[in-house]
């Protein structure tokens, strides 16, 4: 997501995505538009507010009830991931940040707990805050003046919101709330892994129906959220069954060595590359200047290249100079993790003194994946011969 930062709160980073700026008017001019079903709804048993709706729709007054309802209500959605944010943080996992977009809120832990006791406290977190929030916005309205009706109406508003948000996301709608509920419970008496993929199905299962009434009803935001579970839980399952495939697999026992790793001078021409591509079955090298690695050129950037200039051209001039790497005692799934980050497929890996010690790319990756899937092999095994494309 794109997304700027506006604040902190404990340290943790408060950012807006880009879609965020376009959910926000939406969500005050539906609150705008319907005052007046929110004031009966508030008058109604059990609340009884007592609220009258002629100062509530007054003039422009509608609007503006909609734009601080809305702010109010996104607000909400901040408290009630750092609830989620301080309860990981003191089970010490570090918040990386808090960021509003289309669909709500999203805390992004660095680490994933998979003791089941922190994950049930963690996920509980932040809806008992919501349920908080409700209870304290109702006694609120109830103490609140008549003289006062649109700050009534907010925090009664408010009341309603927090407490359906709390119950949306108690819905066993992994990765929701209530999804990682739901796995942390199944996690007491199985492995991690296997509940996350109970829990995924679930997830997956709750978001056709919900992606079903979405359609009947033309809701797009039911869609978006049923699609929003339904893609975070196959996600969440991929990423827990490697996680469990690769634990104690380092990259030196992925990694291409060294002596392997096929090289190009960056004086080379574009249509030696080329040329060497095709001989060699291979779309991305790095870039050596006089021994040391200076960049990484693909296939891709060779063909920024017009056919006809690219005797004249060397690999320096269409190579992306920008070299990531990671040590080769690093664990497999930092290496995965890294070039999905960085968005590239291949990372240098570098030796205790930062001289190159070979070459891990994404396929290196799926492949040892695979093999580790189909035999049951482990870190504890020799290296992984998965060679780099």
């Amino acid at each position: 997501m794109r997304s700027f930062r506006i604040g902190s709160a404990f340290g943790i980073p408060i950012k807006l995505d880009v879609t965020f700026l376009l959910i926000l008017p939406v969500f005050a001019y539906l609150i705008g538009t319907q005052v007046e079903l929110w004031t009966e709804t508030l008058n109604a048993v059990p609340f009884e507010a007592g609220l009258d709706a002629d100062p509530l729709t007054t003039g422009n007054t509608e609007w503006v009830l909609g734009a601080v309802a809305a702010v109010g209500l996104f607000g909400s959605v901040v408290l009630h991931e750092l609830g989620h944010s301080l309860v990981a943080m003191r089970y010490g996992f570090p918040i990386d940040s808090i960021t509003l977009w289309l669909l709500g809120g999203i805390a992004s832990l660095s680490e994933q707990p998979e003791e089941w006791s922190q994950e049930f406290l963690i996920a509980i977190a932040g809806p008992i805050v919501s349920v908080t929030l409700g209870v304290a916005s109702f006694a609120a309205l109830l103490v609140l003046p008549d003289t006062l009706p649109l700050v009534r109406f907010v925090v009664g508003y408010l009341a309603l919101m927090n407490v359906a948000l709390a119950a949306f996301n108690l819905l066993p709608g992994f990765p929701m709330d209530g999804g990682r509920v739901l796995r942390a419970l199944l996690a007491r008496n199985r492995p991690f892994a296997r509940a996350t993929q109970i829990a995924a199905e679930v997830g997956k299962a709750f978001a056709l129906v919900l992606g079903i009434v979405g359609l009947i009803g033309f809701n797009l935001i039911l869609i978006a959220v049923a699609f929003f579970i339904y893609i975070g839980a196959s996600s969440e399952a991929q990423r827990t069954v490697m996680n469990a495939a690769f634990e104690n697999v380092t990259v030196e026992d992925v990694m291409t060595p060294v002596e392997d790793v096929h090289t190009v001078e960056a004086s080379a021409s574009v249509a030696e590359l080329m040329e060497r591509m095709f001989e060699e079955r291979h779309t991305g090298y790095p870039v050596t200047r006089g021994g040391d690695v200076v960049g990484m050129v693909t296939l891709d950037d060779a063909r920024t290249a017009r056919p006809v200039e690219r005797d004249a051209i060397r690999v320096e001039d269409v190579m992306t100079g920008e070299v990531h790497s990671i040590p080769q005692f690093s664990d497999a799934m930092d290496a995965l993790e890294a070039l999905q980050r960085h968005g590239i497929g291949r990372l240098v890996v570098v030796d205790a003194n930062g001289e190159m010690a070979g070459l891990i790319s994404r396929t290196d990756l799926m492949t040892a994946f695979d093999i580790i899937q189909s035999t049951g092999s482990s870190g504890a095994s020799p290296p992984i011969d998965a060679r780099s494309d």
